[in-house]
């Protein structure tokens, strides 16, 4: 029954031990057979959580454009031990980081206009480097690229040449 309930699981996708450990106890497996069915998949490698923490980070950074931090809570939530992380967070660089970040405000910079008004300009920095806040970037970080990304936009002619729209 276990075997059974864990090859369901890594079906789908991969699964940190954790997470299936988790799901064994929903079930009401007993926690020494889960124990030993699970060693006996991380012998054969079909549970590897350094592994998993590496398809995971990678997966992340590059489709939700994550922050190292944020993948960081998501690795825990997972059960996946420091180490791991860190050494799955390595893959990704500052400069990897920086350019993912870049890349999501320049995308919702496209929308804004009016941005050489500084009212606008402001309220467009907070809601900005907010959302990569949410994304798990440093505020540092963020409020550092979204002013690079609109001088560079308003130097380009780029967003904030064309006038808000009157009502």
């Amino acid at each position: 029954m276990a075997r059974t309930i864990i090859l369901r699981q890594l079906t789908g996708s991969a699964k940190s031990r954790h997470q299936l450990e988790r799901k064994l106890a929903e079930r009401n497996i007993p926690e020494d057979v889960a124990e030993a069915v699970l060693d006996g998949f991380e012998a054969v490698r079909l549970v590897d959580d350094a592994e998993f923490a590496r398809m995971w980070v990678r997966s992340r950074s590059e489709n939700r454009k994550l922050a190292r931090g944020a993948l960081r809570r998501e690795l825990a939530e997972k059960g996946v031990a420091e180490d791991a992380a860190a050494e799955a967070l390595a893959q990704v660089t500052d400069e990897q980081e920086d350019a993912a970040a870049r890349q999501l405000v320049e995308r919702k910079l496209r929308s804004l206009r009016g941005l050489e008004d500084r009212a606008e300009r402001d309220k467009a920095v907070r809601r900005l480097a907010s959302m990569l806040a949410r994304k798990g970037y440093q505020p540092g970080q963020a409020f550092r690229i979204v002013n690079e990304v609109i001088d560079a936009s308003l130097q380009d002619g780029g967003a904030g040449d064309v006038p808000p729209l009157d009502d």
